[in-house]
């Protein structure tokens, strides 16, 4: 019995294969008018097609300088608020002086003394040289020699330290000068968030950033798929989360050739994230870190023949489409494609504007 129904099962799902085969590969026939009424039509028109890729990212400054406390140090006045607006060579703070101006004198005086040294040395060698007698033997004319020698390189290594406490004395005298700290950019400043104002900074310390507010740039991250289709100067269509309504206009400043940080190049799994930079024009609703939504134009042609991508077929490498001939009459259409979109295609060669196809 179980063998009976194993066998009836086979036999349908053999017949319910040849059936499929045989309607795939019949030739098209007419629909009954009651098929062509609801069938589903469009006309062929001639548009401007476009070509993007969706893109998401945040807002970023696009200039910002760093400011850092050039040397350790008493802060003597603070001169700049956080938010507000500077200009280029303002004062921002004041340093105390005194400890590093203590340090560059005694530099100089490390400097002068060694000069002294360095001069009695040479005379002292003179005399030694001029005290040398025609009867001197050859060992004592051997260790003049060696003591002479050694003073050589003595004097060399004594003149690579002066150069190097020489060099420290420039850069101490030349921090010196830095101890008005003036803005090196023109925008607003803004403290860091975990020190704001302190009395007493240490070398190199962050005190906070000077940011362009006209300037900004939209961060986003692309994959592997669409890196390569994305070029400098293309221009991105971007909208903003916070107000939907809002159209701004921006253009592709740069395209990373590098996986972004923190992507596991190794992990074959995981696709590859690759950072595209654009620039946006300015708009007063534009600020750093807001979430924004981009469509970038990869491509774009102008009055070509366009018919709806649903409505094009596929068989192995050739397309085609369904045309309305009247009266319930449809005819297979061969078609050479171009350019495509998830809403319309290209046709090269085989319809022309006003032609009807119809989506069976």
């Amino acid at each position: 019995m179980k063998k009976r129904i194993k066998w009836l099962v086979i036999g349908l799902v053999l017949v319910g294969i040849s059936y499929a085969l045989y309607s795939i590969s019949r030739p098209a026939k007419p629909m009954d008018p009651m098929e062509a009424s609801q069938a589903i039509t469009f006309e062929v028109t001639t548009e401007t097609l476009v070509n993007t890729i969706e893109v998401k990212g945040k807002s970023l400054y696009e200039q910002e300088t760093f400011v850092y406390a050039p040397f350790s140090s008493k802060v003597m006045s603070w001169n700049v608020e956080d938010g507000q607006q500077v200009k280029k060579g303002d004062v921002l703070f004041k340093l105390d002086q005194t400890a590093l101006q203590n340090e560059i004198s005694q530099e100089e005086a490390a400097l002068r003394k060694a000069d002294l040294e360095a001069n009695l040395k040479a005379y002292m060698s003179e005399l030694d040289e001029e005290g040398m007698t025609i009867g001197t033997t050859e060992t004592e004319r051997k260790r003049a020699h060696a003591t002479k020698e050694i003073g050589r390189l003595t004097q060399e290594l004594n003149d690579v330290t002066k150069s190097i406490q020489r060099k420290t004395l420039a850069e101490k005298q030349t921090l010196l000068g830095k101890s008005e700290y003036r803005s090196p950019a023109a925008g607003i400043f803004l403290y860091d968030t975990s020190s704001k104002r302190p009395q007493a900074v240490g070398d190199n310390q962050y005190i906070g950033k000077i940011v362009d507010l006209s300037k900004l740039q939209f961060i986003a991250l692309v994959g592997e798929q669409d890196v390569f289709r994305i070029k400098p100067d293309m221009q991105v269509q971007v909208k903003m989360n916070a107000m939907k309504d809002l159209k701004l206009s921006g253009k592709v400043l740069r395209v990373s050739k590098f996986a972004k940080t923190g992507t596991d190049q190794n992990n074959i799994e995981q696709a590859a994230q690759f950072e595209v930079v654009i620039a946006l024009e300015p708009n007063e609703y534009l600020i750093a870190g807001l979430s924004l939504n981009g469509q970038i134009e990869t491509e774009r042609k102008k009055d070509v023949t366009v018919v709806p991508t649903i409505a094009v077929m596929r068989e192995k490498d050739s397309y085609y489409v369904m045309v309305d001939k009247g009266n319930g009459q449809f005819e297979r259409r061969d078609i050479k494609i171009g350019m495509e979109t998830p809403e319309k295609t290209e046709v090269l060669e085989g319809l022309k504007k006003g032609d009807t196809i119809v989506l069976q």
